[in-house]
């Protein structure tokens, strides 16, 4: 029986096998690699995976999908039930090096920003998302598309690869465009879970100078938020789509 994508999941499942040479190369898979793929779907992917890296922890919320998951039977492919934003991930063993997945659409943005320093033992990242998703992350300061994930993810990692995927790709064809985005980590800047809440603070009122927005926040209060631009030598009028990635180090040294 065909299975119906569930809307609910931002389920858009992996058809063309085609696109998995691009995925391959851009994850620079070896056989010794840990792989993490979360939304399998109907296992396109994993097959794939399975036969060229050493393990492939697959995490999967929709239950309904089993019968064609459990049909894999691979030995190097260990499935996971649940939803992977509450799942122990850090515990998974062997431990994860890689991510390579075609995220679900509702969750891409926030699976990415919590492995950033959740899952430190990823080394790379190939992952299938929305367009305008995959450009957030690399996005420039003063860009609509600049925000906390941009930060962050450009003070954790490096891009090594960028592919527009077409929408045939997938079945039900989705009705935004997608890319595959690479990425390999660098070392995190110190106390990067504060460092993340100063960088969500900022961001979190984004009409608002970032003084005001940090203080709305509740992270600090104006003055303090004032006096510490003024460290790093911004003004009090600043917005925080204004400040390059280095500067919110900086910023967070001197809250």
């Amino acid at each position: 029986m065909p299975v119906v994508p569930k809307k609910q999941f931002g389920q858009h499942f992996l058809i063309d096998e085609n696109i998995l040479g691009v995925i391959g190369r851009l994850a620079d898979l070896e056989p010794a690699d840990v792989v993490l793929e979360i939304g399998p779907g109907l296992g396109v992917l994993t097959r794939y995976l399975a036969d060229r890296v050493g393990h492939v922890h697959a995490v999967e919320l929709d239950r309904s999908l089993e019968p064609h998951l459990d049909a894999l039977a691979a030995p190097t492919v260990e499935l996971h039930w649940g939803d992977a934003l509450a799942l122990d991930l850090a515990a998974l063993d062997p431990t994860p090096t890689k991510l390579v997945a075609n995220l679900p659409y509702n969750v891409a943005t926030p699976l990415v920003a919590e492995s950033l320093d959740g899952l430190p033992s990823l080394d790379l990242w190939c992952v299938m998302v929305q367009r305008e998703v995959a450009d957030r992350f690399f996005a420039s300061p003063s860009t609509k598309a600049y925000g906390a994930v941009s930060v962050l993810v450009q003070l954790a990692a490096r891009k090594t690869g960028f592919h527009a995927v077409a929408r045939t790709v997938f079945r039900p064809p989705p009705n935004v465009d997608s890319a595959l985005v690479a990425f390999r980590r660098l070392s995190l800047p110190d106390d990067f879970p504060r460092l993340k809440r100063v960088v969500e603070a900022s961001f979190a009122h984004r009409r608002k100078t970032l003084p005001n927005s940090l203080a709305l926040a509740g992270l600090v209060t104006r003055e303090q938020a004032v006096a510490a631009l003024a460290t790093i030598g911004r003004a009090a009028n600043v917005r925080a789509e204004e400040l390059e990635p280095a500067e919110f180090v900086d910023l967070a040294a001197a809250l």
